[in-house]
């Protein structure tokens, strides 16, 4: 055996020591946002309990409070693993209360939530169509629909809050047991969906790699037209929810800064920012990781602004911990 050959089957070991080592540091990092939301929750126990921190209503509001984002978060999931991005959610939040109010005025409870959806199904399809047929960049997109949709709320409102006349819509999007329903269901039908049928598995496979994908027969275009829709259409269910618990009133402004939480969710959930990879049980878990937060700082008295701080510097380094690079998985 020459020299060489006995050098190369000396790095043999060492090489797979560090093959096994960088697998096991990148599956520590898919387990990021459940290891920090347990030690986040101890760590409010523990200093919080005082409080009411532990109060069972406390802990319920948590998800309630949570379910708003997460809603919308679970489409975003196939935004965002199809290598795309959808910015206009928190804008289209807002309007849909606002279509729910102005249909609840001419058709009672059906027709409000007829009016929310359709606005969502609307604005998703044209976000869909500029995205995958005029091929403008979905950021471009999305943020200037997100200034039309704001600007459109606020002019035909004339920046007032539309009340809905609908007692029964705030019962079924605004209760608080809806609300955890809300975030359930969409959570199962969301990972079944990803996890265990060919649409779920076309989406990942368009933002793995679109040119593979093409060649496999995988219409990408469809496929990205579809998750612009269906990110509009749940961020307009999510709207439903944030009119009814607040007020039962529809406003413009309801949905501002919504965007930033549910793709915060969505990443520190473990979707990759790069396409092809994305986990809806990640997303919840991320939107019940900024709610609790947001909880627990909110009961130790600080100010909203020390609040907004605090919990934006936890989010960088959870997001931190589990980074990723464009290639790798």
């Amino acid at each position: 055996m020459t020299d060489l050959s006995i050098g190369q089957t000396a790095t043999r070991p060492v090489g797979r020591v560090s093959a096994l080592l960088r697998r096991a540091g990148a599956d520590w990092r898919q387990y990021v946002i459940y290891i920090g939301f347990a030690a986040i929750f101890v760590i409010f126990a523990l200093t919080l309990n005082d409080k009411g921190f532990l109060q069972s209503n406390n802990l319920l509001n948590i998800p309630r409070q949570a379910s708003v984002v997460a809603v919308a978060a679970v489409a975003m999931t196939f935004v965002i693993a199809s290598a795309e991005i959808d910015l206009s959610v928190g804008s289209l939040a807002g309007l849909a209360g606002i279509a729910a109010a102005f249909g609840s005025h001419h058709g009672g409870l059906v027709m409000a939530i007829l009016a929310a959806l359709g606005v969502g199904l609307l604005v998703g399809t044209i976000n869909g169509l500029l995205v995958t047929i005029v091929k403008i960049p979905s950021f471009l997109v999305t943020l200037s629909m997100l200034w039309m949709i704001r600007g459109f709320g606020q002019w035909r409102t004339s920046a007032k809050g539309q009340p809905i006349a609908a007692a029964a819509f705030k019962t079924i999007f605004g209760s608080n047991s809806m609300r955890i329903v809300w975030l359930v269901v969409f959570a199962v039908i969301g990972t079944i969906v990803l996890n265990k049928t060919r649409a779920g598995r076309f989406v990942l496979a368009t933002g793995g790699n679109r040119t593979a994908a093409e060649f496999s027969g995988i219409s990408t275009k469809r496929v990205k037209f579809w998750v612009f829709v269906a990110s509009s259409v749940c961020a307009a269910f999510a709207g439903m929810i944030l009119a009814a618990n607040l007020n039962n009133t529809g406003k413009y402004e309801y949905g501002n800064g919504l965007e930033l939480s549910v793709i915060a969710a969505v990443i520190l959930g473990g979707t990759s920012l790069f396409g092809g990879k994305g986990s809806v049980p990640g997303t919840i878990f991320g939107a019940l990781f900024v709610q609790l937060i947001g909880n627990g700082l909110l009961l130790t008295g600080l100010e909203s602004s020390q609040l907004d701080i605090i919990k934006g510097g936890i989010i960088v380094v959870a997001v931190a911990l589990r980074r990723e690079r464009k290639g790798v998985r």
